[in-house]
């Protein structure tokens, strides 16, 4: 029972022999303030540590509280409960538990019902056991507000400590130090310390401001992963930590597992302030996977395709100019033909292995190649036709221009 209380003073309907013994109490708050908090401390292990909550600050609290419960009891003017409203936010603001608080609060109750016995005559018995539930009440009454309070505190620091951290990530993103302060001392204040280097995560969000790594800070958390995200229009950014026992391999692995939508991870680099460069990796690197699918492509394992997804407009003209005359087809008669080339070409030229991927006989799979090579003029058994055929049909999926593998 740590605190004070506000509004009109009720007053109990309580046997007359209560309201005086009461009375008679008051005067002595202080000390009987003083036996509760010796009480609280012995029973509540927080308070005996009186490195944050001192003994002066509890043993004032407790007389005060003691002093508005007997008067209330009484039917004596007492003070609002403006005073228990300060003593919430402060205990907030210390840091004390709020089971602690209102374990306080529960021995006070029950200290103010036992110094009213000590005083009472022992005929009395009864008249105070019927008395109990009007303690109880005044008692409850002012540890409501209190609590009320404490979760009103508890509820602004977090969200003043949520605005801090989102705009200590955005300076790390920016590279922004005027915002981040020196690059380790923001990582730092996030949580990062000293693992095995570091990765960004793109995920493109078709809809600004949702999610398509749903929950993907406290998966990696349960994994014991530090990381921090931000979004940002049409980005999800994430700065993850690596550490011993979880590569970029493993990441790679629990993202998949989320993905609503492509996404990019960066080269892993080891200075966090090469955050800003990594971001940039890690988005071109999304942006080289298929619109609309669940691609995950990491920016140094795929360099190909980052290259064409950082000229967007150059990409496209090389698609119509090595492919052209393949998408005047309908799609019907085009999509086979385009999935068939590059199955081919991804599978080192093996007809077979195309023909079993793709459920052909070894003929049609024949029949296809040669088809779109009279179509576009070029000679896949020469290695520079086929890789401009590669390349054009790798920025064809860029642009969302090929049927989805599956």
């Amino acid at each position: 029972m740590t605190e004070v209380s506000d509004g009109p003073p009720a007053k109990p309907a309580l046997a007359p022999e209560v309201a005086i013994l009461a009375r008679h109490l008051l005067p002595d708050s202080e000390v009987l303030g003083r036996r509760v908090a010796d009480r609280i401390r012995a029973e509540v292990s927080f308070y005996r540590q009186a490195s944050i909550v001192t003994r002066t600050e509890l043993d004032q609290s407790c007389a005060e509280n003691v002093r508005h419960i007997l008067g209330r009891l009484a039917g004596e003017p007492v003070p609002g409960n403006d005073r228990a409203r300060e003593t919430g936010v402060r205990r907030s603001v210390q840091g004390v538990p709020n089971a602690a608080v209102l374990a306080a609060f529960r021995i006070g109750a029950r200290m103010i019902w036992e110094f009213m016995v000590e005083r009472a005559d022992p005929a009395l018995g009864d008249v105070l056991l019927r008395a109990t539930a009007d303690i109880w009440a005044v008692s409850d009454d002012l540890s409501a507000t209190v609590t009320e309070a404490y979760q009103d505190a508890a509820a602004e620091r977090s969200r003043r400590d949520r605005h801090v951290r989102a705009t200590l990530v955005k300076g790390l993103f920016d590279g922004d130090r005027t915002v981040a302060g020196h690059h380790l001392e923001g990582a730092a204040a996030l949580g990062f310390g000293r693992g095995a280097g570091f990765v960004v995560v793109s995920a493109d969000c078709p809809e600004p401001g949702v999610e398509t790594l749903p929950d993907v800070g406290r998966a990696l958390e349960r994994r014991g992963v530090t990381s921090v995200w931000q979004l940002e229009g049409h980005h999800q950014d994430g700065l993850v930590e690596l550490r011993v026992g979880f590569d970029v391999q493993h990441l790679c692995e629990r993202l998949a597992e989320l993905a609503e939508a492509r996404v990019g991870l960066s080269a892993v680099f080891a200075q966090v302030a090469r955050t800003p460069a990594a971001r940039h990796q890690s988005r071109l690197a999304a942006e080289a996977g298929a619109p609309g699918s669940r691609d995950l492509v990491r920016y140094d394992d795929q360099p190909l395709a980052v290259l064409l997804a950082s000229a967007p407009q150059e990409a496209r003209l090389l698609v119509d100019t090595c492919l052209g005359p393949v998408f005047e087809l309908a799609p019907a008669d085009r999509d086979p033909l385009l999935q068939t080339v590059l199955s081919w070409l991804t599978n080192a030229g093996s007809t077979t292995a195309v023909a079993g991927e793709l459920f052909l006989h070894r003929n049609t799979v024949r029949y296809r190649l040669r088809r779109l090579e009279q179509l576009v003029g070029a000679d896949l058994a020469n290695p520079v036709d086929a890789a401009q055929v590669y390349l054009a049909l790798k920025a064809a999926r860029i642009h969302g221009l090929l049927p989805d593998p599956a």
